[in-house]
């Protein structure tokens, strides 16, 4: 059974609607005591860091979170929240991955919103059966500057920045797999199944 994690910063419908039609048994949870019970969890998110980091904290999701056993897959916002640090609004994250998040670079439109590919750069369960340099669908403004030894897979807009990392127990991505269609049903699948 799937955890998701509703914290009042994240889009829960089209992340609920996707492991529906991926037949997932999963729960919306917003009692981080419950997630215990859970094999797997998604932190979804959209917003911006500093209320989502209030929000998890005003919860006692960033005392639970990092300790959690089980796979753990981070989404879009829920990606940057894992790092250590966000520049948006000097907020401090939950640590759980080394590295800052950073704002994009002038010099294209920001925030990026659209199809945008990603270089895989090493194997992983949760990117079994996904194309090389697939194109998953994108929305933001900032990214995760962090090392090469959790960075899965990889995507330029202006700068080249981290799109898929793994460590230990938890995974995330920058993109919306719920809405990046078969590639990105595909991960979730992987995720819920061989993560």
């Amino acid at each position: 059974m799937i955890a998701v994690i509703d914290y009042g910063a994240s889009n829960l419908q089209s992340v609920s609607n996707a492991l529906l039609k991926l037949n997932q048994s999963f729960e919306v949870v917003s009692d981080p005591k419950a997630l215990s019970s859970f094999d797997k969890i998604i932190l979804p998110g959209v917003g911006a860091a500093r209320p989502a980091m209030e929000k998890l904290k005003s919860a006692g999701f960033d005392r639970v979170l990092p300790k959690v056993q089980v796979p753990v897959l981070g989404v879009c916002l829920g990606l940057q929240l894992f790092a250590e640090f966000s520049e948006e609004e000097d907020t401090p994250c939950l640590g759980i991955v080394p590295g800052r998040v950073r704002r994009l670079p002038p010099g294209l439109k920001i925030p990026e919103i659209g199809w945008n590919q990603v270089e895989v750069l090493k194997k992983s369960p949760l990117l079994d059966n996904i194309p090389p340099e697939s194109y998953f669908y994108f929305v933001n403004s900032y990214y995760l500057d962090a090392p090469a030894e959790v960075v899965l897979g990889k995507t330029l807009y202006n700068v080249t920045f981290a799109s898929v990392i793994e460590k230990d127990n938890f995974y995330a991505v920058q993109f919306h797999p719920e809405k990046s269609g078969a590639p990105g049903l595909q991960l979730l699948r992987n995720f819920c199944e061989k993560c």
